[in-house]
């Protein structure tokens, strides 16, 4: 009676471990219940063990003692190292991730973020239970990077007050709190996520001009060579957006962290130039994206050269065409100097219709630029500008004012603030002057976007100019579509080469052993 006793609660022991398993793996917002389940079974086996001794102890009596000895010495060092290894992997996060955009890990820009808090930081998620775990595969790694991350799930269904304390109004909302400030999201993606960060964290948004009145790129079109790709990158890393005509100003806008000028097609009125000369001896920041002329009776923008020139950046009048690009007209950069805004990009990007940008010698003014982005020894500059733009026609040799790549394309100088009309955050970083000047506008533009680290470049150039540092870095990425499109015979070869052929050649060798050894 006693032993049918124990075995029932081996077999009830048995069970319980299977349903502990099967809540750990099935039902994840159970799993109290599970470890309920893993005790109790545990205690049952543990009890079966001891109720059948004497069977155990025979396994180590007469001839097969050694044997059994040796499977038990076997089974506890297998279950030692199975032990080891998850004690080991419960204290280390440690994965690969072989997905092409690497889509199930954090972006270096997430990471500089999440590393440069300051203060702790929030995150609230307010969904139904069942639909907890999701959040969590998202949110483990913001966690894991930094101690200063906390995160708290919260089922408004559940606790109704809390959700009304937080104005949640939706399942799914994900509420940051930052020092005394806060946002939110009702969206889960990587990219999502880190904006509201940044959001919650910089506080105020940052004001970005483009100058209007010139032909300019335009941030608010959706054309091939309009900037609203740009402008929508931007306004996740909480900047605004607006244009500034200077010519009816007559200044930059004391709201202003930064103006862009981006390729303009005519020439700039003295007056425009001197309220930026102005803005730029308070703390000014100036991107300049000069085109080569785009016809041979273009105006040459002399003012705007001059006022880079002043900084220490030549910008020359010549055209740039490389012959390692599929596009002669494209010039392609993979090498970038030593420089902050270049220090996490490693992908190329491509300059159409583009001009040389170089470093005066020795600097200007006191202004020693450097450039941080150069074409191959494949590329050249051509200097007959109106003769190429009238014909159509390039010679591939060097000719009188040519010259041979490598070619800078883009260049970058910083000083200390001369004036400012208030003081700075003391906290925050010593207010500079900080001009960048690249030889085209192209690169940023709608249809320039797919080159592979064109937004990078120009989100690290604006991110520099801002002085928040934390913001270069390389950004999430879309995951690629890596579909496969088969014909219909082809998936037929497919399927039967997966149901039929291979199991049947792993058959007819199991035949073939099973009669060479009868």
């Amino acid at each position: 009676m006693m032993t049918r006793i124990i075995g029932a609660i081996g077999w009830l022991g048995f069970a319980a471990v299977l349903g502990a398993l099967a809540i750990r793996f099935g039902y994840p917002a159970k799993a109290e219940y599970g470890s309920y389940l893993a005790y109790a079974g545990l205690v049952c086996l543990l009890i079966y063990i001891l109720g059948q001794w004497r069977d155990i102890a025979k396994m180590f009596t007469g001839r097969q003692a050694r044997y059994g000895t040796l499977t038990g010495v076997s089974v506890l060092i297998v279950l030692g190292i199975l032990v080891a290894i998850n004690y080991i992997g419960a204290r280390q996060n440690k994965r690969w991730d072989l997905t092409a955009n690497k889509q199930f890990s954090l972006s270096d820009q997430s990471r500089s973020v999440l590393q440069k808090l300051e203060s702790p930081l929030s995150v609230m998620v307010f969904a139904q239970e069942k639909d907890f775990q999701p959040f969590k595969d998202r949110l483990k790694d913001y966690e894991y990077t930094s101690s200063k991350v906390t995160i708290e799930y919260v089922d408004p269904d559940k606790k109704p007050a809390i959700a009304s304390q937080n104005q949640v109004q939706a399942y799914g909302t994900i509420v940051f709190k930052y020092k005394d400030r806060s946002s939110r999201i009702t969206t889960d993606t990587e990219q999502e996520i880190t904006t509201a960060i940044i959001k919650v964290v910089q506080g105020t948004a940052k004001k970005v001009y483009f100058t209007s009145g010139h032909s300019e790129k335009d941030a608010t079109s959706a054309q091939r060579d309009g900037y609203k790709g740009i402008a929508d990158a931007l306004g996740r890393e909480n900047y605004t957006i607006d244009k500034v005509v200077l010519a009816q100003t007559g200044s930059v806008p004391d709201d202003a962290s930064l103006v862009i000028v981006a390729g303009p097609k005519t020439a700039y009125l003295p007056e425009e130039i001197e309220a930026l000369r102005k803005y730029l001896g308070k703390n000014g920041k100036l991107l300049l994206e000069l085109d080569p002329p785009d016809k041979a009776d273009s105006p040459p923008q002399t003012a705007l050269i001059a006022l880079a020139h002043d900084w220490g950046i030549d910008v020359g009048n010549d055209i740039i065409f490389d012959g390692s690009s599929s596009s002669p007209t494209i010039a392609i950069v993979a090498n970038y100097q030593s420089h902050a805004i270049t220090q996490s990009l490693r992908d190329l990007t491509g300059y159409p219709l583009a001009r040389s940008v170089t470093a005066v010698p020795g600097g200007v003014n006191g202004h020693t630029a450097q450039g941080f982005a150069e074409t191959g020894p494949r590329s050249m500059a051509k200097a007959d500008v109106k003769g190429i733009l009238s014909s159509g026609k390039v010679s591939p040799e060097l000719g009188a004012g040519d010259k041979q790549g490598p070619l800078t394309v883009a260049a970058a100088v910083s000083a200390p603030a001369q004036a400012a009309d208030k003081p700075g955050d003391a906290s925050g970083p010593k207010p500079e002057t900080r001009v960048v000047v690249y030889g085209d506008s192209d690169f940023a533009a709608n249809f320039a976007l797919g080159i592979s680290g064109n937004q990078d470049l120009f989100m690290n150039t604006i991110g520099w100019l801002s002085q928040q540092e934390n913001l270069i870095s390389i950004r999430p990425k879309d995951p690629s579509d890596r579909r496969v499109n088969m014909t219909a015979a082809q998936s037929n070869s497919v399927i039967f080469l997966s149901l039929l052929f291979i199991p049947a050649i792993v058959f007819g060798a199991g035949v073939y052993n099973w009669w060479r050894r009868r």
